[in-house]
């Protein structure tokens, strides 16, 4: 099993920045590669941003693509999501995401790992 902890969520106005973490415990070393998705009310979750376990590859949606960037930190065993210029339309609970199949990075499917959500909050 692999835990995920995310943590960095909160209240923003349009154009700041957060930063996003999730960490992880338990059997990391099957873990492929990582991923965000977020949930927004009234529509469906939504693929942000994944990595490699390796930090060789990293996938974006267009929708964040250019705004966002995506890292891993290997002393830690974490993963960061730098979220800038945000939008309003970024508000969503985000959701940290393991995989240890090495499927397609962008479909919520493939993950087998999930953290409990942070939510993330952009006001105009």
């Amino acid at each position: 099993q692999v835990q995920l902890d995310e943590s960095g969520g909160g209240l923003v106005q349009a154009g700041g920045s957060l930063r996003l973490s999730c960490t992880t415990s338990g059997r990391t070393f099957t873990i492929k590669q990582m991923g965000w998705f977020r949930l927004a009310p009234g529509k469906e979750r939504e693929f942000v941003a994944a990595i490699s376990w390796s930090g060789d590859s990293t996938f974006y949606s267009d929708s964040v693509k250019d705004r966002f960037i995506i890292s891993r930190d290997n002393a830690r065993g974490a993963v960061h999501l730098y979220m800038n210029s945000l939008k309003p339309e970024d508000t969503a609970v985000y959701y940290c995401a393991a995989d240890n199949q090495n499927g397609d990075a962008y479909m919520a499917w493939n993950y087998e790992y999930w953290g409990q959500g942070t939510q993330v909050t952009v006001s105009s």
